[in-house]
């Protein structure tokens, strides 16, 4: 709960001036929960509509799972970078 109110504020507060696009790395995400989930989503909203590209990097297999299961991954940009 403590870490997704984190990532909105400094999402929100990139947004005043908004970049062509924003890369959150999720690397280190082990565990996610609703809230989480939820604050992504209204990250990537509010970045469409301030004509930003929110991109998700990195994300693990257990997320992805989340995402899948909830139907999520279709509404979040994912770039996960593949070895060659």
């Amino acid at each position: 709960m403590l870490t997704a109110a984190q990532l909105s504020t400094v999402v929100n507060e990139v947004l005043a001036d908004p970049p062509p696009r924003i890369v959150l790395d999720l690397g280190g995400v082990t565990f996610c929960d609703s809230q989480g989930l939820g604050t992504l989503v209204v990250l990537s909203r509010k970045a469409s509509h301030a004509q930003c590209l929110l991109v998700l990097s990195n994300v693990g297999d257990f997320l992805l799972r989340v995402l899948d299961i909830t139907g999520l991954r279709s509404a979040l940009m994912i770039r996960n970078e593949t070895a060659p």
